[in-house]
C-alpha cells in the first residue's frame, strides 16, 4: 500500500488545530463550506464539493482530543474508498504544534495519486492559514 505523508507547523495549540480538523466549523474555514463533522470516535464527517456532486464521507475511527484523529474513507470517489487518513498532533520545543498528517492505504501511485497528493500539501497551508488566524481563502466554497 502508498502512504502520503506530509508535515507542518502550526503556531497555534494542538486543541485548536483539532477543532480545525473535527468540527463543522473548523472544517468550514479551511477545506469547504458544505460540510458536516462530529468530533467524536464512530462519527462520520462529510465534506462535499461542486453542489453536492461530490460527496466524501469519512467515518471517526481513531480519536483522541488534542492529539489524533483517524477518518475513514467510506465514500467510492476514485482510489478514495478505504483509505485512512491521520492528522496526528504533537508539541514542538518552541510550544507549536506538530501536525504529521498521512492519507494511507492507496493501491499504487497510479491515477488520481499525484492530483490528491497535491491537493493535501495546498491545504496543510491553508489549515496553517486558519489555525493561524490569518483568513485563508477556504479551498472550496460550496
Amino acid at each position: 500500500m502508498t502512504n502520503m505523508p506530509h508535515q507542518i507547523t502550526i503556531n497555534a495549540t494542538p486543541q485548536k488545530v483539532f477543532e480545525a480538523i473535527t468540527t463543522t466549523e473548523g472544517i468550514k474555514g479551511w477545506w469547504s463550506t458544505d460540510a458536516k463533522a462530529e468530533p467524536h470516535l464512530g462519527s462520520t464527517t462529510e465534506v462535499a464539493f461542486y453542489n453536492r456532486q461530490a460527496i466524501f464521507q469519512l467515518k471517526v475511527t481513531q480519536f483522541e482530543p488534542g492529539k489524533l484523529v483517524e477518518w475513514l474513507a467510506l465514500h467510492d470517489m476514485p482510489a478514495w474508498k478505504g483509505t485512512t487518513i491521520q492528522f496526528d498532533l504533537s508539541v514542538n520545543e518552541n510550544g507549536a504544534t506538530v501536525l504529521n498528517f498521512n492519507h494511507s492505504g492507496f493501491a499504487s501511485m497510479e491515477g488520481p495519486y499525484a492530483m490528491i497528493n497535491t491537493t493535501w500539501g495546498s491545504l496543510m497551508y491553508i489549515l496553517k492559514q486558519y489555525v493561524e488566524g490569518k483568513n485563508p481563502e477556504v479551498w472550496h466554497k460550496a
